[in-house]
């Protein structure tokens, strides 16, 4: 098969289908790894890649179809056949095809499941019936599993029999009669000692084995296969029954799911789940607008503060050309300070029992940083030219500006480190302490801790 841009090969494609050519479409779908051929497939309409897709073996078609965009295989399952797509949903992973379930109508769910074969139809419910965001919804049920006291040889021959209908068979899960995991063994590990035949899987298998509950917090899973660098993790209730398991690729998904919220979060506006193109525009802008107009009016202190050191601010005119110089030092480290605190969280390295050392840490980091910007205001303020400096001493000036940064620089590091614990101690979302909302507040502040400080020095 060439390797033509998709965009040349689509009128070669609609040419097959419109000739209903079975063995050139069959090729097609055969001759390049699954993820090319979705390719290639892009910009077809989904009753076309259905059309190719249905000259392909169940396994191949299956294979295909998981790399399509979500918009397109929603498109195909509530619009194709249902026969059809009811034998597709039996060939697809456990929780892939409850992923695209719970995007379908209710009505064509309904319509579905009868079509499924009846052990796949009594995972999909038991899968779908765990909380959104759990390591149940995650997990798929389709894992290598082994009995206690097998020998290597049978072993191998039952995992013969496995391996077709799983995701992954690296690692290998041990359990006992009533389903409890007892231990984990690596497939590497299994055919190494495929020259003892005899020896039991018991003696191979690591017992030490890193699990995660049915209905841990999808982050927590996330952090857990990050740590231990695993390929997948088991599934477990809280007897230690084996559930199912988490492949590292679901958990790669998950892990760019929550960045991305995050990223949204921290440029003050809730996720947006669709393309950006594709997005509604009236969606679009409730979503950016919501949050935008939030820290408008929260700017409104920030103009009664102003307000309030009227009298400072005529009295000695060069103190209001330093305020957005002085007050972005404040939001410029808090949102510093903020960011690096809501990853530590997100990655796990800091949680809500280390809040004292990260405010001893930061509140040293603070002063540090302070000092460094202080320094150079101190600088600014005393070479400013006489005559917009009008009576005021240039040492004094410059004084009233470096400690204004180093204080107001040390308060927006400390409330930017501590916003995003206050805000997951309250059961929010870390990211709403986002960037434009620490940086609003520090103004707002600011504001004050520079008036006052030049009250005390130069009026």
């Amino acid at each position: 098969m060439p390797a033509l841009p998709n965009t040349l090969y689509l009128p070669e494609l609609r040419e097959m289908l419109a000739e209903n050519n079975t063995a050139e479409l069959e090729e097609f779908c055969t001759a390049l790894h699954p993820a090319r051929t979705a390719e290639f497939m892009e910009g077809l309409t989904s009753a076309e890649a259905w059309a190719v897709l249905r000259n392909s073996d169940r396994a191949t078609r299956a294979s295909i179809f998981s790399y399509f965009d979500r918009e397109k295989q929603l498109e195909i399952v509530e619009s194709a056949d249902r026969a059809e797509v009811g034998k597709l949903l039996a060939e697809l992973p456990a929780d892939d095809r409850v992923d695209i379930l719970k995007e379908v109508p209710h009505e064509a769910v309904e319509q579905l499941l009868p079509l499924v074969p009846p052990r796949a139809r009594r995972d999909i419910l038991r899968l779908m019936a765990y909380k959104e965001g759990t390591a149940g919804a995650m997990m798929t049920t389709g894992y290598a599993r082994l009995s206690e006291g097998l020998t290597v040889k049978q072993a191998l021959e039952e995992l013969g029999q496995q391996a077709e209908h799983l995701e992954t068979i690296y690692y290998v899960f041990v359990v006992d009669a009533e389903e409890h995991l007892r231990g984990v063994v690596t497939a590497r590990k299994m055919i190494s000692a495929i020259g003892k035949p005899s020896e039991l899987i018991d003696d191979l298998m690591e017992r030490a084995v890193v699990s995660v509950d049915v209905n841990d917090d999808q982050e927590l899973v996330a952090q857990r296969v990050a740590k231990y660098d695993l390929h997948a993790i088991p599934v477990v209730d809280h007897e230690h029954h084996m559930l199912g398991i988490i492949t590292h690729d679901d958990v790669t998904d998950v892990a760019a799911e929550e960045a991305t919220e995050d990223a949204y979060r921290m440029a003050a506006m809730q996720p947006i789940e669709e393309n950006y193109l594709a997005a509604p525009f009236m969606e679009v802008w409730r979503k950016r607008s919501f949050w935008l107009l939030c820290l408008f009016i929260a700017q409104f202190l920030t103009f009664t503060a102003m307000t309030f050191f009227e009298g400072e601010m005529k009295a000695v005119f060069v103190l209001s050309l330093f305020v957005p110089l002085v007050i972005s030092a404040g939001g410029n480290s808090g949102s510093q300070a903020a960011t690096l605190i809501t990853r530590a969280m997100a990655l796990g390295h800091v949680g809500l029992r280390d809040w004292l050392s990260v405010l001893y840490h930061e509140l040293l980091m603070g002063m540090a940083l302070g000092f460094t910007l202080g320094l150079a205001g101190f600088v600014r303020g005393a070479i400013t030219s006489g005559v917009v400096r009008e009576d005021v001493n240039r040492w004094s000036l410059g004084w009233v500006v470096g400690i204004a940064v180093t204080g107001i620089c040390l308060w927006g590091t400390v409330v930017g480190s501590m916003l995003p614990m206050i805000f997951k101690r309250l059961g929010f979302d870390p990211g709403y302490a986002s960037t434009p909302f620490v940086a609003t507040f520090v103004d707002v502040t600011g504001i004050v801790i520079y008036f006052t400080i030049a009250k005390v020095y130069l009026l």
